[in-house]
């Protein structure tokens, strides 16, 4: 049984820094791209940041790029995304994502994905 487990949301003022880790659980982790989703109050869950499989590339939304930068530990089975400079539209829930070996346009896109973390929230105060 594949689980996706995030933890390291919280309150933070603008400005401010988090970091948000996924425990990974029940997957062959160093074959899967992992990703950052996010879904503001209001707002349709929307791509983050991604890595591939063999953690030699990435992806960013436009939004928090040279803020946000996402790394992971293929022996912990995690993955990270330290966020810096964050400011009130940020806030959201954030999920981890895992899907088998693709890259390019498809692990921008929800349907890139087969497994989902619950999520955790991320509120950035002005």
């Amino acid at each position: 049984q594949v689980q996706l487990v995030e933890s390291g949301g919280g309150l933070v003022q603008a400005g401010g820094s988090l970091r948000l880790s996924c425990a990974a659980s029940g997957l062959t982790f160093s074959s899967y791209t992992m990703g950052w989703f996010r879904r503001a109050p209001g707002k349709e869950r929307v791509f983050v940041a991604a890595i591939a499989w063999t953690g030699e590339s990435t992806y960013y939304a436009d939004s928090v790029k040279g803020r946000f930068t996402i790394s992971r530990d293929n022996a912990k089975t995690t993955v990270y995304l330290p966020m810096n400079s964050l400011k009130p539209e940020d806030t959201a829930v954030y999920y981890c994502a895992a899907g088998r070996a693709m890259w390019g346009h498809a692990a921008q896109t929800l349907t890139g994905y087969g497994y989902w973390g619950q999520g955790t929230q991320v509120t950035v105060s002005s």
